[in-house]
């Protein structure tokens, strides 16, 4: 029998006992500053409701014109920020483009006033400074001193509520304002429609619909407040020039409805000092959310909320048991596990209903149904990690997107979809590659053969973003549609994917026509110059071509040098194309050494200075295999070296901690694997890729109550690489590891040292 740690009991099927207070180890301020897009709110694992304060309201445009500062609030909140507008219900967590931000609420007192002012006069609407001292954040729970109206908040959430608490210092004019026109990533046509209705002194209902990256996004909601409201008011701030006979009414003061594009309302509550409200959100209905509230937030209790809340997190984050040599490791460590666990989100009802992509209301039979499908992102590191330890959370999502399939008019699974629209963000079709590691891992929770036969579909449709000649050509011609080098090997790649479907489902015949395709990458290679280079549809290479550049020259987010080695389903034939191992080896060395200048990557919003390694870029999602490329060669020492490298250099304990948009959890999916010391390179394969684990010590916990421990011997920041593996007292004799041993459990033991041990993992 294995030796447990004493902390542990042993329970029949589950190991469990002292589970640490792991929420005191998350930093949600991690990630919240410049490219890190993240929010430092009240959520819970997979939460529909985000809770987070917003600071600021920069809208996207100004006179017709992209304004670049939008950028930076992706997710609602900065940092370096001095005062918050208020706070809105859902964010998305890193992304380079935004949405959401409804149903904003605001505390305040003293005359009602209708804006929201600006950072440097806040006085003259109801925002408010703060001060970072009295804002204190953990999974679930978030508090702050409002320096104006000297307001005491704090927030908390179940999956589909919000809950406020508001203790004010005055005892006079206290009210809270609800600002429906509120978003992120904000224009002045967002907006189509609001409409609220007081159903009583303590309860209002109503709905926001948006057309932005969601173009018919609507969002039902129920807000119950602790206390009567005394008086309140409604404010249409872009009015109609239609009122039809509603002008009869003096519908700005305590009339029991409103509706309008510019929505906004004030609650007064009088000389009340303590005010909470329970804000339920739905993705149906004003039932569905009255039915959400009432399932889920029965009583006034916030106390007991938060600590459910907290709970909810420490089970989820004590599925890894981790230990470090410093602190800050830890703290970012489990941030990371946090960040990997925000999405994607909850989308139903508690009794299952949800809106479709064909806006249409279903419910989910037998699963449960989510949204905020990052895929581009997420299909690389964060949808295996849940594969790996939350495999039937995994298996509700691949069901959600099938639902998504049999909803879509263009016959297509999800791309980049949220809240019943799919936004058609990035390239490839990576729904496939998340089937596919489902499939590959034998994860039991869906329909192989329908997901197949979806995953087929998808991969044939003509319309979307250079298919067609993907299939006509077997390349994409980049005069034909742009970015086409990319695609080429992002559709090669996925293609690959599906013929491990077939495989697994014994059809031969698409195994050949998709190991076929999957080879499309091999189109796109100049061996004249030995980089991927885009082509036109006369078979000839673009002349005018930079490999350093990241603008116009056939790649999404990355240049020539990087995407170059984007095979990762066939490294040893790129090794060959490039011209073989040492030429291989040698371009892999000069991206983590050479320099890029500023200008090579001025155009590309999502890549910046903080990170870039060299030439590598950590801080984008197409090189964050590149690192574990040398374990295909006979130096697979450098993969060790090199991430261990950049775990500290691109993951720090503090709000600018992150080196790029942490894009829904893959950033943080990445230090988690990397940590761990194995990451999955071509996720559709059982493989991992074996690296110099970060951490002490591990105990991974997974679903069906089996345990991988992971020892590591004279850990160090010097000790970084390898010097002998075994798993359960075998040694490895490859740099790799499958997803049967890591499942199977036992005790994976790492000795480190100083120098490479150049004679392990060698042929």
């Amino acid at each position: 029998m294995r030796k447990l740690l004493s902390i542990f009991l042993v329970f029949p099927g589950l190991l469990v006992a002292q589970k640490q207070a792991l929420t005191t180890f998350v930093n949600p301020f991690i990630g919240t500053q410049n490219a890190g897009h993240t929010y430092p709110g009240a959520t819970v694992p997979f939460g529909s409701v985000q809770l987070s304060p917003d600071t600021d309201t920069i809208p996207m445009l100004v006179n017709g014109q992209y304004q670049k500062d939008v950028y930076r609030y992706c997710a609602g909140y900065q940092y370096e920020d001095s005062t918050i507008v208020g706070f809105s219900h859902t964010h998305f967590s890193g992304t380079g483009h935004s949405d959401l931000g409804d149903i904003l609420i605001m505390p305040s007192n003293g005359a009602i006033q209708w804006n929201p002012g600006t950072e440097s006069h806040p006085e003259k609407g109801y925002r408010s400074t703060f001060q970072h001292v009295n804002e204190h954040a953990t999974p679930g729970l978030y508090s702050v001193f409002l320096d104006e109206p000297k307001v005491q908040v704090k927030l908390t959430t179940t999956d589909r509520v919000g809950i406020h608490k508001y203790q004010f210092s005055t005892s006079k004019d206290n009210h809270v304002m609800l600002d429906l026109t509120h978003g992120i990533y904000n224009y002045s046509d967002k907006n189509v429609w609001c409409f609220v209705r007081m159903e009583n002194d303590t309860l209002l209902t109503g709905y926001r619909q948006t057309n932005g990256w969601g173009r018919t996004r609507t969002v039902y909601f129920a807000i119950s407040f602790s206390k009567p409201v005394k008086n309140y008011g409604f404010k249409n701030v872009k009015p109609s020039s239609y009122n039809g006979f509603w002008r009869i009414f003096d519908v700005e003061n305590n009339f029991p409805e409103a509706a309008g594009e510019g929505l906004k309302a004030a609650f007064s509550f009088g000389n009340e000092s303590m005010v909470m409200i329970k804000v339920a959100l739905s993705p149906v209905s004003i039932d569905g959310a009255l039915l959400n509230l009432k399932s889920e937030c029965p009583h006034w209790n916030f106390d007991a909320y938060a600590k459910d809340a907290e709970s909810r997190w420490n089970e989820a984050l004590n599925m890894i048991q981790a230990d470090f040599i410093t602190p800050e490791e830890k703290t970012t460590f489990y941030t990371s596990l946090y960040h990997t666990l925000l999405g994607p989100t909850l989308y139903m009802d508690v009794d299952g209903q949800y809106k479709g992509l064909d806006q249409r209301i279903h419910r989910a039979d037998g699963f449960t149904n989510y949204t905020t499908f990052s895929l581009w992102d997420t299909y690389r590191a964060q949808h295996p990690f849940l594969n790996l330890m939350v495999p039937k959370t995994n298996a509700d999502m691949i069901q959600s997107m099938l639902a998504h399939y049999d909803q879509s008019v263009h016959h297509m699974l999800p791309v980049w979809s949220h809240y019943a629209n799919e936004n058609w963000c990035m390239i490839g079709y990576h729904s496939v590659s998340v089937i596919a590691d489902a499939m590959v891992k034998n994860n039991p929770g869906f329909d192989y053969k329908r997901a197949f036969e979806a995953s087929v579909t998808t991969s044939n449709q003509r319309q979307y973003q250079g298919i067609a000649a993907y299939l006509d050509y077997h390349y994409v011609p980049e005069n034909l549609s742009g970015n086409s080098v990319s695609k080429t090997l992002e559709y090669a790649y996925d293609d690959w994917c599906i013929a491990q479907m077939s495989n697994k489902l014994g059809l031969d015949t698409f195994s050949q026509i998709y190991v076929k395709r999957a080879q499309s990458f091999e189109q796109q290679f100049d061996p004249k110059i030995g980089f991927m280079r885009p082509r036109l549809s006369d078979g000839s290479f673009k002349k005018e071509f930079d490999v350093l550049s990241t603008h116009g020259q056939g790649f999404i987010e990355g240049n020539a040098w990087n995407y170059s080695l984007y095979v990762p389903q066939d490294p040893k034939r790129l090794m060959e194309m490039m011209g073989g191992e040492k030429r291989f080896i040698e371009h892999l060395d000069s991206l983590f050494t050479m320099s890029l200048p500023d200008k090579y990557f001025a155009e590309t919003e999502d890549i910046m200075r903080d990170g870039i390694i060299g030439n590598y870029v950590h801080g984008n999602e197409p090189s964050h295999h590149v690192p574990y490329l040398y374990n295909y060669t006979s130096q697979p020492w450098k993969t060790q070296s090199c991430t261990r490298m950049i775990l500290p250099k691109q993951y720090k304990a503090k709000p600018d901690g992150l080196g790029g948009n942490d894009d829904c959890g893959q950033m943080s999916a990445w230090y988690v694997f990397s940590s761990l010391g194995f990451y999955p390179v071509a996720p559709g394969s059982p493989n991992y890729a074996l690296t110099s684990p970060s951490v002490t010590h591990a105990i991974l916990h997974f679903a069906d109550g089996k345990q991988l421990e992971i020892k590591t011997k004279k850990q160090s920041a010097q000790n970084v690489y390898i010097q002998s593996v075994t798993l359960n007292g075998v040694p490895l004799e490859l740099p790799q590891i499958t997803h049967s041993q890591i499942t199977g459990g036992g005790i994976l033991e790492i000795t480190l040292g100083p120098k490479p041990n150049k004679t392990l993992f060698r042929p």
